[in-house]
């Protein structure tokens, strides 16, 4: 037996990295998109805050169909995690669409 592993596009040989995302890194990264569309962090590219309410909302409406796609198949931490991600999102939603 072989110690390939393949992917839907690659194949990789041997152990899993220690880098290895999670389901919790995985949602951080999508909820840092949305922070950024929002303005609350720095464009990796350009090293600005530059908002963007469309992408921001993308990126949060993205969140919320994960959110519910995922009920009843997440670990109480990965729901807490997720939960309170999406909360505060959408009010650093809200809050943007005011200014």
């Amino acid at each position: 037996m072989s110690d390939e592993k393949r992917g839907e596009t690659f194949v990789m040989r041997g152990e899993v990295p220690e880098a290895a995302i999670t389901f919790s890194t995985f949602l951080i990264g999508l909820a840092s998109s949305a922070l950024i569309h929002l303005g609350e962090a720095p464009n990796p590219e350009t090293g600005k805050a530059e908002q963007d309410l469309l992408l921001a909302r993308q990126s949060i409406e993205l969140l919320g169909m994960l959110h519910d796609k995922t009920r009843g198949n997440l670990t109480p931490e990965e729901k807490q995690l997720f939960d309170n991600l999406l909360a505060d999102l959408r009010l650093r939603f809200v809050e943007a669409s005011k200014r």
